[in-house]
């Protein structure tokens, strides 16, 4: 499967993982950060 037929998510994840290898950031970092972001965002689903 190539990329530009891949599902949104998939190229989202694909640019954020890229993102965040070409800055180094720090795996443990990562994974928090997501945990926060992950709140957020079904914070923001349940209030839709």
């Amino acid at each position: 499967m190539s990329l530009e037929n891949a599902p949104d998510e998939v190229k989202l994840a694909v640019d954020l993982i890229m993102l965040l290898e070409e800055n180094q950031v720090a795996p443990q970092t990562v994974l928090a950060a997501l945990e926060i972001i992950r709140r957020d965002f079904e914070n923001k689903l349940t209030q839709a």
